[in-house]
């Protein structure tokens, strides 16, 4: 998986980088369709803000979270990405596995 990393007033560094690709290691492992990550730091005062965009299966998946410290924002995105991406997965299988339902008409009142 490629983790495109950008950040709006911080500078990257490689903990940082590490960080954010071992928290986002086991999703590449659940999800191996995933192709890349679009991450967004942005540093306000008193707040670290991060933004994560995927594409899994046709659809744009974006999770956000803030915190006072990056590290702690780093993980909640993770498992909001996660928690994301299982809940489209189970939209998929829903979809796939979704019965035809015959319409009722209403077949008292045609024969009296």
């Amino acid at each position: 998986m490629n983790i495109k990393i950008s950040g709006h007033h911080v500078e990257i560094t490689e903990g940082i980088k590490q960080s954010i690709e071992s928290k986002f290691a086991k999703i590449s492992k659940h999800y191996p369709s995933i192709m890349t990550l679009d991450s967004t730091i942005t540093v306000e005062p008193h707040q670290q803000k991060l933004e994560v965009t995927t594409l899994y299966e046709g659809e744009t998946v974006t999770v956000n979270a803030s915190d006072k410290q990056l590290y702690a924002a780093i993980a909640k995105v993770a498992k909001k990405l996660e928690v994301s991406l299982a809940r489209r997965k189970g939209v998929l299988t829903a979809k796939f596995n979704k019965k035809f339902v015959v319409p009722q008409t209403d077949l008292y009142q045609a024969t009296t």
